[in-house]
């Protein structure tokens, strides 16, 4: 049988940015923390709105303190 290794570089393609890739992981990583902060405190406040009965006012302004909370513990 034949030997199917290879001798080569395993990386035949152009060279990878690896700082590009390094920063767009790290916006990947912030947009889907800040996107999952969001969608939580809007459930929240949805919750609040529906089941409490405070109305939409009330729960309009508890998404934006629980929001800017959020902000400031994720930072």
């Amino acid at each position: 049988m034949a030997d199917q290794t290879n001798s080569g570089p395993t990386e035949l393609g152009a060279e990878m940015d690896y700082q590009e890739h390094e920063k767009t992981y790290s916006l990947f990583l912030t947009l889907t923390k800040y996107g999952a902060l969001h969608v939580a405190t809007l459930l929240i406040a949805m919750a609040f709105a529906f089941f409490g009965g405070f109305g939409f006012i009330s729960a309009t302004i508890l998404f934006v303190l629980l929001t800017a909370l959020g902000i400031y513990l994720l930072r």
